[in-house]
């Protein structure tokens, strides 16, 4: 005779052996002798539930684990009119940076019992658009946008972006001026004067800005950007090979320098891959320095110097703003801009300038 295990069987409310088998709510208000009211307002963490005491919440989740109680989400949307789902467009899900905030994202929505719909875009104009459009038909309640162009006030929803600089939405951004600073102060106490600079692409939300405040941080250092020491990556590839096109033109120019401000992490990767293949040491040769401290960074060969954006927090305030504005209602005030600070994190691809080539940089 077969033995059933004790461990996955259990009584239901109403006395039948259910095992894994879930129980409806109003079985279990049965059970409790509670209001199915009641139990609904607990489990969904209404705003109402602040008046039902704290051991009566406890029993009703104690309950809900044990006898594996699943709410009704499609009962529970068609009452509240709404569907508790958010959408996130993102250029790329495979790179580190999308992938962070997203991670953020996820966590705080996971938190508040939201879902959500993700779609990369691949910075192509007509599919942002078709992906737009979509997610409307799929009765999301709001948008994030990470490094999209989304928004403004002819919006059919509300809006949050991550590093979107849009205007009538909130946008989460990093201060790129402290960020400039952060880096370019601590290639410059290591003596390099000479420092090139790889840009964003032109769709990047965040060329302009970075660059902006690179060149006012530069001023502020008394030191000079050679334009010709200025490349751009170009193509919407997640890959390192345009850092890795672009610092070849850099060395392609024949000028010299000592260290190299990267655009993000990944195209620093292809940055010192050209520079070792060019002979160069890093960071005998070149320092090099990072943007974001996506997880790979503390990994590469050397472990990367890069200023960090705090990117999972990111992603976590865009979702606390957007489901507040939700809660609030649309036509609440939003601030515009919410800035997070960076930090400089320092690892084994920059170091001081060597005095001979200092003193050949003095000369020129």
């Amino acid at each position: 005779m077969r033995v059933k295990n004790k461990a996955i069987v259990n009584q239901t409310p109403n006395g039948r052996e259910g095992g894994n088998q879930a129980v409806s709510l109003k079985e279990l208000a049965r059970h409790l002798n509670l209001s199915t009211t009641t139990l609904s307002l607990v489990l969904n963490d209404a705003p109402a539930a602040v008046s039902i005491p704290q051991d009566t919440k406890d029993r009703v989740h104690r309950a809900a684990r044990e006898f594996n109680y699943r709410p009704n989400f499609l009962a529970r949307s068609l009452r509240a009119q709404r569907t508790f789902t958010i959408g996130v467009l993102v250029p790329e899900l495979s790179d580190g940076y999308s992938a962070m905030v997203l991670g953020g994202i996820e966590d705080y929505l996971l938190q508040e019992n939201y879902f959500y719909l993700v779609a990369s875009h691949r910075h192509d104009d007509e599919l942002l658009e078709q992906y737009r459009r979509l997610l409307c038909e799929r009765r999301v309640e709001g948008l994030i946008a990470v490094d999209t162009p989304c928004g403004g006030k002819d919006s059919p929803l509300p809006v949050v972006t991550v590093s979107g600089h849009a205007l009538g939405v909130t946008n989460v951004a990093l201060d790129h001026d402290r960020a400039a600073s952060l880096a370019l102060e601590h290639l410059k106490t290591l003596g390099h004067t000479r420092i090139a600079f790889i840009k964003g692409q032109d769709f990047s939300s965040d060329t302009e800005v970075r660059f902006s405040a690179i060149r006012h941080a530069m001023q502020n250092f008394n030191l000079r950007i050679d334009e010709k020491l200025v490349a751009q990556l170009e193509g919407n590839s997640p890959s390192p090979e345009l850092g890795y096109v672009a610092t070849r033109k850099l060395l392609a120019a024949n000028r010299s320098f000592t260290a190299l401000f990267a655009f993000n992490d990944v195209s620093a990767t292809g940055a010192i891959r050209a520079l070792q293949e060019a002979g160069k040491h890093v960071p005998g040769d070149v320092s090099v320095v990072g943007f974001d401290d996506v997880y790979s960074a503390a990994f590469q060969n050397p472990p990367l110097t890069t200023v960090r954006q705090p990117l999972r927090e990111m992603g976590k305030l865009a979702a606390e703003t957007l489901l507040k504005r939700l809660t609030a209602g649309r036509d609440t005030e939003s601030p515009q801009l919410l800035t997070v600070q960076p930090e400089l994190i320092v690892r084994e691809s920059t170091a001081a300038c060597s005095s001979r080539k200092s003193e050949v940089e003095n000369r020129k």
